[in-house]
């Protein structure tokens, strides 16, 4: 439900920021260390440090400002 509008997000940030997605069934280890628990969860890192956490399916409109209000406007 989620995968069109996190692509879209990512199209509209490319350059400028990198979006990726988790698959917490194959890769529970990674999913732990993130302390995500339920899905989907947008978790926000800039130089390897999480800055921001949003749960929740969201648009990509959401995502982008989510991301822009954390990052600058440049983002």
């Amino acid at each position: 439900m989620m995968a069109p509008e996190f692509a879209k997000a990512a199209q509209a940030l490319k350059g400028k920021a990198r979006l990726a997605k988790l698959n917490t069934e194959d890769h529970p280890e990674i999913a732990g260390r993130a302390r995500i628990q339920g899905i989907p969860a947008l978790v926000l890192y800039r130089k390897g440090r999480e800055v921001a956490r949003l749960a929740g399916a969201r648009p990509a409109a959401d995502i982008v400002a989510f991301v822009q209000g954390h990052m600058g406007p440049r983002a």
